[in-house]
C-alpha cells in the first residue's frame, strides 16, 4: 500500500493548497477520509478527485462576475472523488495486478510501532470508562502489549495484515462504548453529524452518508473519552 502513513496528511495538504489558505479538517472530513480508506480508495484517486473539483471550481470562479465562496469542507470534493475512482477502475481493467505487499523495515520499523502499540495501551489503561467498556479496555490493552512484545522478537512482514487486527481491536473498543453510552449523548451526536453534513448531502451518495456518520459518531465517542485511535495510519497524527 502506498503512502501506508501519509494517506491522511497528503490529503489534508492537497486541501489546503487547493483551497489557498489553511483550514483544519473537521471531524467530518477525517470521517469521510477514513470512508475512503476503509473502501480502499487509493491516495492518488483521492488527489485526483480534490484537484477536479477544485479545477470547476476555479474554472466557474473566473466565469462569474460575482465573488465565489470559498470551499468550507472536504466532502464539497466527495462526488470528484467518486468519480475519479470509476476512472481509475476502468483504467485498470486488463492491466496486471500488483505484486506483494509492503513489508517492515527491519528494526526501526517494528520498534516504531511497537512504541506506538504500547503508547495507545497506556492510555486506554488511564481512561475512566463505564461498564462493559472497562472491561474491554481490559481485554484491548492486554491484546496490544502482546502485540508489542511480539513485534520486538518476530517482525511481522505485512503493515496492512496488522492494522487488521488493530482495526479489529478499535471496532470492539467502539461496540462497547455504544453499550455504555448514554442515549441522550447519542442521540446529540447524530443530530450534530446530521447538521454538518446537510450541506454536502446533494454530492455524496446515500450509503456514503450512512458511513460518514457511523465515522463522525465513533471519531466523538473516542476524543470525549480521550481514548487513541489504534488504526497504524495514526502513527504520523498522535
Amino acid at each position: 500500500m502506498q503512502n501506508y502513513f501519509n494517506y491522511f496528511t497528503e490529503i489534508e495538504e492537497r486541501f489546503q493548497q487547493r483551497r489557498g489558505s489553511v483550514l483544519m479538517l473537521s471531524t467530518l472530513d477525517w470521517a469521510l477520509i477514513e470512508t475512503w480508506r476503509e473502501a480502499g480508495v487509493p491516495l492518488e484517486a483521492v488527489l485526483r478527485g480534490i484537484d477536479n473539483a477544485f479545477d470547476k471550481h476555479d474554472a466557474k470562479a473566473s466565469r462569474s462576475p460575482r465573488r465565489t465562496r470559498k470551499v468550507n469542507g472536504l466532502a464539497w470534493c466527495a462526488q470528484s472523488v467518486m468519480e475519479a475512482v470509476e476512472q481509475a477502475m476502468e483504467a485498470s481493467i486488463g492491466a496486471a495486478p500488483a505484486a506483494g505487499t509492503e513489508a517492515m523495515e527491519s528494526g526501526f520499523e517494528a520498534e516504531r510501532v511497537s512504541r506506538f502499540l504500547e503508547q495507545n495501551a497506556g492510555a486506554i489503561e488511564a481512561a475512566t470508562l463505564n461498564p462493559p467498556a472497562d472491561v474491554t479496555a481490559v481485554e484491548v490493552t492486554g491484546r496490544l502489549r502482546a502485540l508489542a512484545v511480539g513485534l520486538r522478537t518476530e517482525p511481522v512482514q505485512s503493515l496492512e495484515e496488522l492494522d487488521r487486527t488493530l482495526t479489529v481491536l478499535e471496532e470492539k473498543m467502539f461496540a462497547s462504548l455504544l453499550t455504555s453510552a448514554h442515549e441522550e449523548e447519542l442521540v446529540a451526536l447524530r443530530e450534530q453529524a446530521a447538521r454538518e453534513l446537510a450541506p454536502y448531502r446533494g454530492k455524496m451518495q446515500a450509503v456514503q452518508i450512512k458511513q460518514v456518520q457511523q465515522q463522525f459518531l465513533q471519531k466523538k465517542m473516542l476524543e470525549m473519552r480521550r481514548l487513541p485511535r489504534l488504526s497504524l495510519f495514526y502513527m504520523s497524527h498522535g
